[in-house]
């Protein structure tokens, strides 16, 4: 398999972006969407991979405000969190994605969204998605 940055913009991403990333983040969210679920927070644990350009993410100055700060991604989640109530990950999920690509060095997210305490044979349910920016 040949990487064409030229034609293939995963390529692009893979071969001129780091990644960085936040793992295993444990977050109590209002989410559900059956009756049992609701008024009741849930323990929700977010991955999150945020696809940024060497050229706009290679620090000249060892200085926090040369890179896109983890607390960023921290940040999002919260105020999403903290807005209510969710029926859906899906829902949660693409929120998410789309706020992070908000932020102008961020090329591409990949985040996933695992409830684990809601089946007792089994380690999780969740979501994950990946969202690039248009013009990369």
């Amino acid at each position: 398999m040949t990487l064409d940055p030229r034609t293939d913009p995963l390529s692009r991403l893979i071969l001129s972006c780091r990644r960085i990333f936040l793992r295993d983040h444990a977050v109590s969210v209002q989410i559900g969407a059956h009756d049992f679920e609701k008024g009741q927070p849930q323990r929700v644990i977010f991955n999150v991979e945020l696809f940024v350009p060497y050229a706009e993410s290679t620090p000249q100055t060892d200085s926090l405000s040369e890179v896109v700060d983890y607390d960023f991604v921290r940040e999002v989640i919260a105020r999403r969190v903290a807005s209510g109530h969710v029926d859906l990950q899906e829902t949660l999920c693409d929120d998410l994605a789309t706020r992070m690509l908000e932020h102008p060095q961020v090329w591409a997210v990949r985040l996933s969204s695992c409830k684990p305490d809601v089946y007792p044979d089994s380690a999780g349910v969740g979501v994950e998605v990946f969202r690039m920016k248009e013009n990369t």
